[in-house]
């Protein structure tokens, strides 16, 4: 009787965990750079005000709000506006994923819905593996993934590429 109950417990939940579905999966990130660098916003989210490269990145975003990123080499760019101490350094000790939905409000408009994970570890190399499950708004449209800085509200890289 208790392995009947223990297989109708398993079989009723197993749906639970198939019905997640991949909504993003990517292998390369922007990081803030030109005119994006202190004063514009994505998603009303500003780019840091210094820029910043990444080596590489991959990473992915389910129905279920998991998010899983993996981030190599995110660092200050070896620009001039760049202090000379902090070029080619990350100086965050934590990276934070975030994740921006464009969703409905309760009257049929659009409105942009921004999810944040809480920090994790970064080195100095710029190195971090970001891990979450988050709260997804009932609809996420146009996600856009980013990475943020631990101590502030500002975006170092975001899902995207820039051809050389």
């Amino acid at each position: 009787m208790k392995s009947l109950f223990l297989a109708a417990v398993v079989a009723l939940s197993a749906p639970v965990f198939a019905n997640a579905a991949s909504i993003v999966k990517f292998e390369t990130m922007y990081g803030v750079d030109g005119p994006f660098v202190g004063g514009t916003q994505i998603r009303n989210v500003l780019g840091d005000e210094l820029p910043w490269v990444i080596k590489s990145a991959k990473g992915s975003l389910s129905t279920d709000g998991m998010l899983d990123i993996k981030v190599r080499g995110l660092v200050f760019s070896n620009d001039e506006i760049v202090p000379p101490d902090k070029r080619g350094i990350n100086d965050e000790k934590e990276f934070r994923g975030l994740v921006s939905c464009l969703s409905e409000t309760h009257d049929g408009k659009v409105t942009t819905v921004n999810v944040v994970t809480k920090g994790f570890p970064a080195t100095t190399g710029g190195n971090s593996r970001i891990r979450a499950k988050i709260k997804l708004p009932k609809a996420c449209v146009a996600p856009i993934i980013f990475v943020l800085a631990g101590s502030e509200n500002k975006w170092f890289s975001v899902t995207g590429f820039e051809a050389e």
